[in-house]
């Protein structure tokens, strides 16, 4: 009990001496006077390490360029000009001087250019036209119709006939009449029987028109 008044004595004590100390000053100037002292022991900072900076290395100067050396060029003096003389020397024969012919360009004529001699044109295939007059091929004479025979009929027909490679007659026609149809009749059943030798283009039987004359006369 006795140290619980002495505590709470102490504090009331405490608290009397605080009122008394606002009421005469004194706890005023005791701020005055630590306040300062705190704000400035903040705002004085302690002095920093100095650092040293590294030096930097020195840049590579350019070479220098080589300088041309320098030509002297020395002036020559002017040559004296002689000045003809107008007064012409006492030897000198008298007349008419005239200036020298100018030198005329040479004309060089263009040469024409040799003609080339074009090719020969390639000669045409040998053509070897059909035959009938051969002995070997035993071709009858056309027979005479006996009607255009009591008629006086007779002439000439020219038959056109188509001859094969085996040298026969493939077709037939009349290319030109005798005026007598009995006898064109008989002369076209003639060439179709017949046998004949076969043309020939460049040494090569080829089958081609020929045109077989026939005859027809009364004795």
């Amino acid at each position: 009990m006795d140290r619980r008044l002495f505590i709470v004595a102490a504090v009331i004590g405490f608290h009397v001496l605080g009122l008394w100390a606002l009421q005469t000053g004194l706890l005023r100037r005791a701020v005055e006077l630590v306040v300062p002292v705190a704000v400035m022991a903040e705002l004085i900072e302690p002095p920093q390490p100095q650092v040293t900076p590294e030096p930097t290395p020195p840049k590579p100067q350019p070479a220098p360029k080589p300088v041309a050396p320098v030509q002297r060029v020395v002036k020559q003096a002017p040559m004296p000009l002689a000045i003809p003389d107008p007064t012409p020397a006492p030897e000198a024969p008298t007349g008419v001087v005239s200036a020298p012919p100018e030198p005329q360009p040479a004309v060089t004529e263009p040469v024409a250019a040799a003609p080339v001699a074009a090719p020969a044109p390639l000669a045409p295939p040998k053509v070897e036209l059909p035959s009938s007059d051969a002995s070997y091929l035993n071709n009858p004479q056309p027979p005479y119709p006996p009607l255009s025979k009591r008629l006086g009929e007779q002439g000439r027909v020219m038959v056109r006939v188509h001859i094969s490679t085996d040298g026969l007659a493939t077709r037939a026609e009349v290319q030109k009449s005798s005026g007598f149809p009995r006898l064109d009749e008989t002369a076209v059943q003639t060439v179709l029987r017949w046998r004949y030798v076969p043309g020939k283009r460049a040494g090569v039987p080829e089958a081609m028109w020929y045109v077989v004359p026939v005859t027809f006369v009364l004795d």
